[in-house]
């Protein structure tokens, strides 16, 4: 069977499990529709958490970023689990406990105001649109590559499969339908790095395979990596930092504590019976990300050595990098390399007109290098490759057979759809549970809240798709931004709403607005915005990077920690919450007993 026809299959066969699993589980009431009705196992739980919480970055784009970055990389292992740990030992059991099934009615129930519950919405609105841009992307990616479509098209399908199973089946069918896309992405994520860890180094296990010996030589395979990446004028791959000290470590805490307060991961902790499940079903989760998070940084090294095989073979043998074979010829290049071309996500460009590709660091410091290069009559880098094909492409790199391939594509599919319906969901509940009920109409009947729910999800596709089609410039290519917005609007909220039983409404909504706001403008003046003073333009903040050098995509950290200056200085000056309230947030911390899930104010 021919590898289009192979893929075809296997997606087809996903995409009608994930149907079949939405018509057996469709909601009927509004718990099951926001909670599942709250009867979901802690291990299933955990599956469908790892999937809600594994988005396209997880699986797609993270390995292609420490391809890349190499050492650097790790800031988005350390800031996406570290967040994960922080979620799952700090905040979800207290607002399981707590006995609320969104983000905003839970601010709203403690900070005792449906305005501060609107502001939360508006929060949980701008941070999940911005995040499902990315997945979206990563839909039409896998879809333009792997099934012969165009990226629209790939969109538009992934849109209509979306609709299928979350519309209609709710929180409930999302849930199993992400427990049936975990068992496909894990194994699409697990089974290619075994086999090239086998390649490469004889060890099956790529956690392993990482620090062992390259097959048939007695250099490991990260030594060899660094060889090879500083031959091309790239930084050593175990050492070298792409940003400064600062900004990874503000880019680390951005995504951490980011994470902790993404509003679509927090709501699958109300979808178990008790607080003991929703303890149980977050270290689940933690060991069903684990399994592809300790496997990423393998695939990352393991990627960038088979890219570099291909492309510079003498390099790869110990040879001269300038030696006149050390890059393939161009009419010569392999097959996976002319399928990536026709995406756009790789391109080639003569610029020598040697007819062959030159693939080295062209923004190299090394002057030495630099002089060889010109010497050797090299005019620029001539082969672009998007971070995002490392994953997909890798399989057909290594050469690995057709079904593999195959349960790569379904997996990067999977990855991107369930996180997907996750931020969907969180959506729909903000404006048919939280805006709809909560502020608009109190009496609506639960019929007409649960349409006004599958309404508020079918016009989320809609505005979903549409930013994917058009994604706005300042959040393409990275969901970076989604957590720094829910890191400096929604955590510190819901921190001081756990642990701070004098902070009061005002404190909070303050806080909410001022966090959002600053991490909006940092990110927006970053990417050009300027005032018009006369006939020129005026840059808002200095230059890119202006404050101390941090990234627009790591400032969310600094407007958390403005979040909750400003929140306990507003604090300050107002008066303290109601003693009901002071009471209840203590009794929130009291590991007793559990409220069950019903949605009620």
């Amino acid at each position: 069977m021919d590898l289009q026809t192979t893929i075809y299959l296997v997606v087809g066969l996903t995409f009608a499990l994930y149907i079949g699993i939405a018509v057996w589980a469709r909601a009927g009431s509004t718990s099951e529709y926001y909670a599942a009705g709250g009867a979901v196992h802690p291990v299933l739980n955990g599956m469908a958490t790892a999937a809600d919480w594994m988005s396209a970055a997880s699986f797609i784009s993270m390995a292609g970023m420490i391809a890349y970055m190499g050492y650097g990389g790790g800031l988005f292992l350390m800031g996406w689990t570290g967040g994960y740990v922080l979620l799952a030992a700090l905040l979800a059991p207290y607002l399981r406990k707590f006995g609320k099934f969104t983000v905003p009615q839970f601010i709203g129930d403690r900070f005792y105001s449906k305005t501060a519950s609107t502001v939360a919405v508006v929060c949980l609105l701008v941070a999940s649109l911005t995040y499902i841009i990315g997945q979206m992307t990563g839909v039409g990616v896998a879809f333009s590559r792997f099934l012969g479509v165009s990226n629209d098209m790939g969109i538009y399908v992934g849109m209509a499969i979306v609709f299928t199973y979350a519309v209609f089946g709710g929180m409930k069918g999302i849930t199993y339908t992400q427990v049936a896309q975990y068992s496909v992405l894990i194994f699409a994520y697990v089974i290619p790095a075994i086999f090239i860890s086998l390649a490469l180094t004889g060890m099956p296990i790529p956690q392993l395979g990482l620090g062992s010996d390259m097959a048939g030589a007695d250099k490991s395979l990260l030594a060899t990596l660094n060889q090879v990446v500083t031959d091309l004028g790239f930084g050593q791959y175990t050492t070298h930092l792409p940003e400064s000290k600062l900004n990874m470590f503000v880019y680390t805490m951005s995504l951490m504590i980011g994470t902790a307060g993404l509003p679509h991961v927090i709501m699958r902790f109300f979808t178990v019976p008790n607080v003991a499940a929703a303890r149980s079903s977050a270290g689940w989760a933690l060991v069903f990300i684990a399994i592809l998070y300790t496997t990423a940084p393998a695939v990352g090294a393991m990627a960038r050595m088979n890219l570099h095989a291909t492309i510079n073979p003498t390099v790869m043998t110990g040879g001269d990098v300038f030696a006149a074979d050390a890059a393939i010829e161009a009419e010569k290049r392999p097959d996976w390399m002319k399928r990536w071309e026709a995406t756009g996500l790789l391109k080639f460009e003569d610029k020598n007109g040697d007819g062959r590709i030159q693939y080295y660091n062209e923004k190299s410091k090394d002057e030495a290098f630099k002089a060889k290069a010109e010497a050797a009559g090299w005019k620029g880098n001539e082969l672009t490759v998007n971070n995002d094909i490392i994953v997909l492409a890798n399989p057909e790199i290594a050469l690995l057979p057709n079904w593999v391939i195959a349960l790569v594509a379904a997996g990067g599919l999977a990855a991107a759809l369930s996180t997907a319906a996750g931020l969907l969901m969180a959506i729909s509940a903000a404006i048919s549970h939280d805006l709809v009920k909560g502020v608009f109409k109190p009496d609506i009947s639960e019929k007409g809240e649960l349409m006004a729910g599958k309404i508020a999800m079918a016009l989320s596709i809609v505005v979903a798709g549409y930013l994917g089609l058009n994604p706005p410039g300042f959040a393409a290519g990275t969901v970076a931004l989604a957590f720094g917005i829910a890191a400096s609007s929604l955590f510190p909220a819901i921190m001081m709403g756990i642990f701070s039983k004098k902070m009061n409404k005002e404190g909070a909504m303050a806080g909410m607005i001022a966090g959002l706001a600053f991490t909006l403008f940092y990110v927006f003046a970053h990417k050009g915005i300027f005032f018009i003073k006369g006939t020129e333009y005026v840059d808002l903040i200095g230059g890119p990077n202006a404050f101390f050098g941090i990234t627009p995509e790591a400032i969310g950290a600094i407007g958390a920690l403005f979040n909750f200056a400003i929140a306990f200085l507003v604090d300050k000056m107002t008066k303290e919450p109601p003693e009901h309230i002071q009471h209840m947030v203590e009794a929130v911390r009291i590991p007793r007993g559990s409220k069950a899930v019903d949605g009620a104010h």
